[in-house]
C-alpha cells in the first residue's frame, strides 16, 4: 500500500472520536474498493485459469497426444496463469511487485541452471511423446539398452531387458543416439547361416532347407523365404537362410529354424562340415 497517502491522511487528524471515525471512514472507502477489486481478480482470474486449463485439454485430446503430455501441459499452464492472477490482484492493492518479478525471474535462473540435466531430459521426453518413435510394449534398442518398453515418462524411460532388468534411461541419453525400433512392422526377418560340405549337392541341400522351414510354426508364407548360396568359405558351402516372421515370434523362429535344418540335413544325409586343416610333412635329408 502507499503509506504516502495514509501519512497524509493522518495529518490532520486530531484526537476526537469523531476525527478517527471519519479518518476511518476514508480510508475504509479508499482501500476497500482496492481489496474488493484485488478479490474480483483473484476470483474472476481463478474461474478464466480453469476455463483455459479445460479447452487445452480438450484441444490437446482432439488433437490424439499422449495423455501423459495432455496432463502436464494443462497443469503447467493452469500455474502460470494462476501466478499471472496474484500478481495482477497485488496490482491492485498498490503492491509494487517490480522487486516481486524479479526475484521470480532470477530464482527460476537459478533452478534452471542448477537442473540443466533435468531440463535437457525434459525437453527430450516432450519430443519422444510428440513424435512417438516408439511405444510402451515396443521392443527397442536405444541408449545402450536392449529391452521392451515399459514406461515412457517426461524425464526418464523404463526398459525391462530380455533377462528381466528393470532399467531406467534418462530421456536426453535416448535421443542423443540411434534408436532401433524392432517391433515397428508386422514382420520381421530372422538371417541365419547353414553350411554344407563341398561335396554335398547344393539343389539337395536347399530343398531340405525349404522342407525344414516349412515345418517350423511362426515361419510366415509371405513375404516368401530367402535361401541362396552366400558364400563358398574355407571348409564349406554357405547358404543365407532368411525367413519372416512376427516380430513375437522372433526369437521362436530363430532357434526353430536351426534346430529344424539340423533334423533335415542328418535325415537326409547332407554333411554339416566343421573347419578342417591339411597338413604337410616334408622330410628334409
Amino acid at each position: 500500500m502507499d503509506t504516502n497517502n495514509i501519512s497524509a491522511i493522518m495529518e490532520p487528524v486530531a484526537d476526537s472520536p469523531a476525527t478517527w471515525l471519519e479518518t476511518a471512514q476514508t480510508l475504509g472507502v479508499e482501500y476497500g474498493l482496492k481489496i474488493l477489486g484485488a478479490l474480483v481478480v483473484l476470483l474472476v482470474g481463478g474461474w478464466l485459469a480453469k476455463q483455459v486449463r479445460k479447452i487445452i485439454v480438450k484441444l490437446m485430446e482432439t488433437s490424439k497426444i499422449d495423455p501423459t503430455l495432455i496432463s502436464f501441459v494443462a497443469s503447467l499452464s493452469y500455474v502460470a496463469m494462476q501466478v499471472f492472477v496474484v500478481v495482477a490482484a497485488l496490482e491492485k492493492l498498490d503492491v509494487k511487485t517490480t522487486s516481486f518479478v524479479a526475484i521470480l525471474g532470477a530464482a527460476g535462473l537459478a533452478v534452471g541452471l542448477a537442473l540443466q540435466g533435468s531440463l535437457a531430459n525434459f525437453a527430450a521426453g516432450i519430443l519422444m511423446i510428440i513424435f512417438k518413435p516408439f511405444k510402451v510394449g515396443d521392443f527397442i534398442e536405444a541408449g545402450g539398452v536392449v529391452g521392451t518398453t515399459q514406461e515412457i515418462g517426461i524425464f526418464t524411460t523404463i526398459i525391462n531387458t530380455p533377462d528381466n532388468r528393470k532399467t531406467i534411461v534418462p530421456n536426453s541419453k535416448l535421443t542423443a543416439d540411434n534408436i532401433t525400433n524392432y517391433t515397428a512392422h508386422n514382420t520381421r526377418r530372422v538371417d541365419l547361416t547353414a553350411g554344407i560340405s563341398y561335396g554335398d549337392d547344393i539343389d539337395k541341400a536347399r530343398a531340405a532347407i525349404k522342407a525344414a522351414l516349412s515345418e517350423v510354426p511362426g515361419v510366415l508364407a509371405n513375404p516368401a523365404p530367402d535361401i541362396f548360396v552366400s558364400a563358398m568359405a574355407d571348409s564349406s558351402v554357405n547358404f543365407a537362410v532368411r525367413p519372416w516372421c512376427r516380430p513375437v515370434d522372433y526369437w521362436a523362429v530363430y532357434f526353430g529354424v536351426t534346430e529344424a535344418i539340423k533334423k533335415r540335413f542328418d535325415a537326409d544325409g547332407i554333411t554339416i562340415p566343421f573347419p578342417q586343416r591339411d597338413i604337410h610333412l616334408y622330410e628334409h635329408k
